[in-house]
């Protein structure tokens, strides 16, 4: 069996349906909107074809009108792009995203799976260093954690745990232009990534006719993989 594992999608539909792996299923671990230029289609193509869908922060935040908990860094970025993407996307489609749980639990040929897209403590907005993920992973009855929210790949072993994030599909953070993802094959867990046309993703961007000051930060992350 094999699972396509990806996060973070952020409205950017060409990374998305770049995909270059077949699959017998994809999970989805948050993010479906927000920052990226097409939102609506990503929401259509994920609630077609994800078997698993956790909600993230942007999910939540886009489908109660919520920006409390951003950070400071975040903030302007987030909440233009929230009202542009409530612009967006269906009444339907928002009510999908509120719908979304914070938390899945799913077994597959005898591997324990929990899936979320923070950390256990915090499904939304959590953060964590690798020295502390043996504290998350205590009340955790599974195999496999699996997270996303930092838009950075991770794979690690804990005792005889493992935590994965993919890294994100549609706005990676850790230098790579490449959209990232990971695969579970057979009890295997890889992280993978692949190009897609970036330069036809930020053409979209410049047409949303955005704040300069906010195409052009969206613009660099997408270029560049990394935030100032």
């Amino acid at each position: 069996m094999k699972i396509v594992i990806v996060s973070d999608i952020h409205g950017n539909f060409d990374a998305l349906r770049a995909l270059p792996e077949s699959f017998d299923e994809l999970w989805v671990l948050g993010d479906l909107v927000n920052y990226g230029p097409q939102p609506a289609e990503v929401v259509e193509q994920v609630k077609s074809g994800a078997a698993v869908v956790i909600q993230g922060n942007h999910d939540h935040a886009v489908a109660n009108d919520d920006d409390s908990r951003w950070s400071a860094r975040y903030r302007q970025l987030s909440e233009c792009c929230r009202k542009r993407t409530v612009e967006t996307i269906s009444h339907d489609q928002k009510q999908y995203l509120g719908d979304l749980p914070l938390r899945v639990d799913v077994e597959r040929h005898g591997t324990r799976f929990h899936l979320t897209h923070a950390t256990p403590s915090d499904p939304h907005y959590g953060k964590c260093a690798d020295e502390n993920w043996p504290r998350e992973l205590s009340d955790v009855d599974a195999d496999i954690l699996l997270v996303g929210h930092s838009h950075v790949p991770f794979l690690g072993r804990f005792g005889s745990k493992t935590v994965l994030n993919p890294g994100s599909i549609g706005q990676p953070r850790n230098g790579s232009t490449a959209a990232h993802y990971a695969v579970w094959e057979d009890g295997e867990l890889s992280l993978r990534s692949f190009a897609y046309p970036v330069e036809t993703t930020i053409a979209r961007l410049q047409a949303m006719a955005l704040p300069s000051e906010i195409e052009a930060e969206l613009s660099m992350i997408l270029r560049t993989g990394a935030v100032k």
